[in-house]
């Protein structure tokens, strides 16, 4: 009995769905290194005939791991280096912990300064950029073309013209921030600029995650910033958006090579060409650096460990301040079991950020915190963008990452470990500066918020491994 076209139609698509839902899940079955991550994303390749793929495709496949490993090869190596020793007990134990997980040496000799919002970071830039006689390195994720960054873009191409080697590497996302994008004006303006990872149609690279959200500048070799800050206006005040507090970071010494590595790293990717990395420079200063580097290139999980560990040998204080907080389970559980042995944890974050839903999702993560001694304070506006970490006074973490998936999964991300008593009760007061002028969250709060209220923040906390 020949079968009716209806019949066959129906047929192929059924066959269609079942092929495209089963190779969606096998993959996510044998690549996700999270089973959370991996049973999510099993279920919504099942869940939505065909549009589960087409979702997986799009946000849960990592195609940077295969071409990482094969490129990492090629990377020039820095060769033997003079390796810091830090104080003895708490900062000894985190140093081993940081040595097994980074395979970095720690570098003494370091100067780190602190850089507040765009006013006091961006002249200090732009004069490194140009003082510069050999290179310039520069990657950000957003680099606006507003008034601030046109200074950037023509410092920078004032520096190609004197004959320095100057290289600029935009996140393929974070570019659309703002238009006209920046790479095409910098490529117009002489200067050698790439995309990294950015979306196309043909061939296909469509992930919207796996972004590169470094912010680094590193000058001759010698002079590197740091931190959480992108290139643009909304720094500053000077755009119209609200206006955001940030801090970032000059390094001088040896470790500025170790950001310099991370760079040659991610340009190699991006572009195919290898960079001659700088030589260790001279000591600059009493600080003990290194440099951790995370991403989804096998490097994952690299800032997590020594966060973690930084928080299991605290002895007295641990002080954080993100813009974006949506701990893994791990990280909850650390922040717990520190803040029930009697050391004091605290979180300063933004009372509102610039993503409502991460918002949502952060309040659902509070009580677990409140209920076992963990302090939390929200700050008012501005929008607080810094990320910092720091312990008893004598260790610091600075650098790009938040605490939230993405980061910590999902993006290419940079950290400074600082070992510095004076550096360090520094960065400690600025945190304690503004829990002052923040308002403290307590458990009765959380208790009284309305049902309507939990439920919408329960449900962004279903999809926080995703935000």
């Amino acid at each position: 009995m020949p079968w009716h076209p209806d019949a066959i139609g129906a047929a192929l698509l059924i066959a269609l769905y079942v092929i495209c839902a089963a190779a969606g899940a096998l993959h996510a079955l044998l690549t996700k290194p999270d089973p959370r991550s991996a049973l999510g994303w099993i279920a919504t390749c099942w869940l939505l005939p065909i549009a589960g793929l087409a979702l997986y495709v799009l946000f849960g496949v990592n195609r940077v791991r295969t071409r990482a490993r094969q490129l990492r090869a090629r990377l020039p190596s820095l060769g033997g280096s003079e390796e810091g020793q830090p104080p003895q007990d708490m900062a000894a134990q985190l140093a081993r912990i940081g040595d097994a997980v980074t395979r970095r040496p720690m570098l003494s000799g370091n100067e780190v300064v602190q850089l507040e919002n765009g006013e006091k970071a961006f002249p200090v830039m732009l004069a490194a950029i140009g003082e510069a006689r050999r290179s310039i390195w520069l990657s950000t994720y957003i680099f606006e073309t507003d008034p601030v960054g046109r200074d950037f873009i023509a410092a920078l191409a004032a520096a190609v013209r004197r004959g320095v080697r100057v290289r600029v590497l935009v996140d393929g996302v974070g570019e659309w921030y703002s238009w006209p994008r920046a790479v095409r004006l910098l490529r117009d303006s002489g200067v050698p600029a790439a995309r990294f990872l950015p979306p196309r149609l043909a061939p296909p690279v469509l992930s919207l995650n796996l972004r590169n959200h470094r912010k680094l500048l590193i000058a001759d070799g010698e002079t590197g910033f740091a931190g959480g800050m992108n290139i643009g206006g909304r720094e500053v005040g000077k755009a119209q958006h609200r206006r955001m507090a940030d801090l970032h970071f000059r390094l001088r010494g040896p470790a500025v090579s170790q950001l310099a590595e991370c760079f040659a790293a991610d340009w190699l990717f991006a572009t195919g060409e290898s960079l001659q990395l700088p030589l260790l420079g001279a000591h600059a200063g009493g600080s003990i650096c290194r440099v951790i580097t995370e991403g989804p290139d096998e490097d994952n999980d690299k800032l997590l460990f020594v966060i973690l560990g930084a928080i299991s040998v605290a002895h007295r204080q641990v002080l954080i301040m993100t813009p974006y907080f949506i701990p893994p389970p791990e990280l909850t559980a650390a922040l717990q079991t520190a803040a029930l042995r009697g050391v004091e944890v605290c979180l300063v974050l933004p009372a509102r950020s610039n993503l409502r839903y991460v918002d949502w999702a952060t309040r659902r993560w509070l009580p677990a915190l409140l209920e076992r001694g963990v302090r939390v304070f929200l700050q008012r506006p501005p929008f607080s963008h810094t990320k910092l970490l720091v312990v008893d006074g004598a260790y610091a973490q600075i650098g790009s990452a938040n605490l939230d998936p993405r980061s910590l999964r999902l993006n290419f991300e940079v950290a400074v470990e600082v070992y510095d008593a004076t550096v360090c009760t520094e960065l400690a007061a600025y945190v304690l500066s503004a829990r002052e002028h923040a308002f403290e969250v307590l458990a009765r709060d959380c208790a009284r918020q309305s049902l309507g209220g939990r439920v919408r923040d329960s449900l962004f906390w279903l999809f926080s491994p995703y935000l």
